[in-house]
């Protein structure tokens, strides 16, 4: 009886065995993969190496780039400030010209100085007018409080109340945006 004891042990026994070694075997690392596993790790460090060389040295000219275009920047605004009213001046000198061969005439008459006068500011308007300048001249229209400064309201019955009646001293806006308003003497109803 002792010899079917031990013949039942063994099957036992070889069934304990038999998960250990598999999970052994499951665990167990060929040399040839752990091998390939390093070279496949490293070809990915190299990759990742130049890929990161690559991202510097983008960085760096990117970098490089964008001192340059300040720099750039900043000479294009410095000539802007210095050169800025060149085309001004050139507007003007042809203005300043008539002005002083009017004042150089010696025998001139009241007449022909008026038509010299009336030519310098033909050409003066002229002038401002490439410059981007508008005249603001409201008489006989609505008051406007954004392009028109009142000095005096003046009773009238023969115009709309708010309704400029004389012009004062002419108003002035460059590119659209104003630079003086027109001086004006406002309508009022009659008491």
């Amino acid at each position: 009886m002792s010899s079917g004891n031990e013949e039942l042990k063994e099957p036992a026994e070889s069934a304990e065995n038999t998960p250990l070694e598999e999970m052994e075997a499951e665990m167990a690392y060929d040399e040839k993969e752990i091998v390939e596993s390093e070279d496949e790790l490293l070809q990915q460090l190299k990759q990742a190496e130049k890929k990161a060389e690559e991202n510097w040295e983008l960085l760096l000219r990117t970098k490089a780039e964008m001192e340059n275009l300040r720099k750039r920047t900043e000479k294009d605004l410095e000539k802007a400030h210095k050169y800025g009213m060149e085309k001004f001046v050139s507007e003007m000198l042809p203005v300043k010209d008539s002005m002083e061969l009017g004042l150089a005439a010696q025998d001139a008459t009241v007449e022909s100085l008026h038509e010299g006068m009336e030519l310098t500011m033909s050409m003066f308007n002229s002038a401002l007018e490439k410059l981007g300048v508008e005249e603001i001249n409201p008489e006989n229209e609505a008051f406007d409080p954004e392009l028109h400064q009142a000095m005096t309201l003046q009773e009238s019955a023969e115009v709309e109340p708010n309704t400029v009646l004389t012009v004062m001293q002419k108003g002035y806006r460059l590119n659209e945006r104003l630079i003086r308003p027109a001086m004006v003497v406002v309508s009022k109803k009659p008491e």
